[in-house]
């Protein structure tokens, strides 16, 4: 039998009230706090355990964001965009990707520049079609970004490296969550909760039914460590890559073996940067040693790799070293929420229609040519339990549907939709299994710029 440890009750100090508590400051809870803040609610408190919002955005380095157009369209307005047009604003060229009126060009010239930047070009078979937009990103200055969006709004009140460990219940109803800080253990109440822990942290607590299941063949079943090498110049080895397809594929066979485990080159915003991303086969990223294994297992691979590449082909590598290792550990998918409405790869195959639609995204892949797919409010609504919404990457789908649905742009499209939601329940004073969807839908359309 387990050893196990009995902790004494004792009372709590409320830290803060509120209309929405929003628990997890990544691409979801960021984009929730301040859609909850723009569409009315007087209060709000933004929870995260690190010091930085953005999540896998900014602290795991995940530093491209897939398919935010499809053919001709760009499917992702509202605060998703809000990040670029800021940047333009405020830290030009801090990313590259083909322009908002560039999106489905096929002029040869462009297609010869953009096809050598991994998701930047839409394929039909091996050759390239149209121009996609999937902007390469500078982390840090996103991250600073991401802070002057919070302390723009007024409504939103910010609690840094605090950690939302525990629902506050009511029967079936969350009130609060308990927090840890360096001030110690305090509460929060709420009159909505949003769990955007990404792992499911509170409403697995809250009794919430929930999927830990992963297919060994989806990405949802890897763990990553995101590092950056600088000292390379990428176009010229995408340029021989592409003149030399074959030892090409031998560079990036040898590379995994070097490695031990899957990785490969991607291009960032600048010629001289490129990032490893990584996929550790068979980890959580919700269990603990699992996780350090990731984290192991990654940094004791970065000298013999750079090494590698450094031998392997010099004219671009050379004079490569280690730029930055990414602060958080890539997490892709530990539990999943199994909502009022689970989402299925059936769901992809057909585009299948909602009249609770709250996000409309682009998918990568080439199921149906990428078309857009529909998320309803009903996947990020837990059975059962009342007053709490879970959009992001722990989202409602099968061990299948995750895949395409954990993805930045559909994390910041759910966030976006619980913050507007959580803050029509709190200001009409209803729950949200009731939330009136049409409001919902229409402060988004026509108050959030969100297509």
């Amino acid at each position: 039998m387990d050893k196990t440890y009995t902790e004494e009750s004792n009372a709590l100090p409320i830290y803060d009230e509120c209309d929405v508590l929003v628990v997890g400051g990544g691409a979801a809870g960021h984009s929730a706090a301040i859609a909850a803040a723009r569409a009315g609610a007087k209060k709000v408190v933004l929870m995260e355990r690190y010091g930085f919002f953005g999540g896998d955005v900014t602290g795991g380095y995940v530093i491209m964001i897939p398919a935010l157009s499809w053919r001709n369209f760009s499917m992702v307005r509202g605060l998703q965009e809000e990040w670029f047009t800021r940047l333009d604003k405020n830290a030009p060229g801090s990313y590259i990707c083909p322009s908002l009126d560039e999106i489905g060009e096929t002029t040869p010239i462009k297609m010869d520049r953009w096809s050598l930047i991994h998701g930047c070009t839409m394929y039909k078979g091996a050759v390239s079609d149209r121009l996609v937009r999937a902007p390469y990103y500078e982390p840090n200055q996103l991250k600073i970004e991401m802070d002057l969006m919070v302390q723009e709004e007024e409504n939103v009140h910010v609690m840094l490296h605090c950690w939302g460990t525990k629902p506050i219940m009511d029967g079936n109803m969350v009130k609060g969550v308990i927090c840890e800080s360096k001030e110690g253990r305090r509460a929060v109440m709420a009159k909505v909760i949003i769990d955007a822990t990404g792992d499911g942290d509170l409403y697995s607590q809250a009794g919430a039914p929930c999927f830990d299941d992963r297919s060994s063949e989806s990405r949802a079943d890897k763990t990553a460590l995101v590092w950056r090498m600088g000292g390379v110049d990428f176009e010229l080895f995408a340029r021989w890559g592409r003149d030399n397809p074959e030892m090409l594929t031998e560079f990036k066979s040898e590379l995994i073996k070097v490695a031990g485990y899957k990785t490969a080159i991607l291009p960032s915003e600048r010629n001289d940067v490129v990032w490893f991303n990584n996929w550790l086969a068979g980890l959580n990223c919700a269990n603990i040693e699992d996780i350090k294994k990731t984290e192991f297992t990654v940094r004791n691979s970065i000298r013999r790799i750079i090494k590698y590449c450094r031998e392997y082909f010099p004219p671009a590598f050379k004079n490569a070293f280690l730029y930055d290792i990414a602060p958080q550990l890539g997490a892709r998918c530990s539990r999943r929420l199994d909502g009022e409405y689970v989402m299925t790869k059936l769901d992809f195959a057909c585009a299948s229609k909602f009249d609770d639609v709250i996000a409309w995204h682009s998918c990568i892949g080439h199921s149906n040519d990428g078309v857009p797919i529909e998320i309803p409010y009903r996947a990020m609504l837990p059975k059962k339990i009342e007053n709490l919404l879970c959009p992001g990457r722990h989202l409602s789908a099968d061990e299948k549907a995750i895949d395409g649905l954990n993805l930045i742009p559909q994390c910041v499209g759910t966030g976006q939709a619980a913050g507007v939601a959580a803050a029509v329940c709190a200001l009409e004073n209803t729950n949200t299994h009731n939330v009136n969807i049409r409001r919902v839908q229409d402060i988004l359309c026509h108050e959030q710029d969100v297509p």
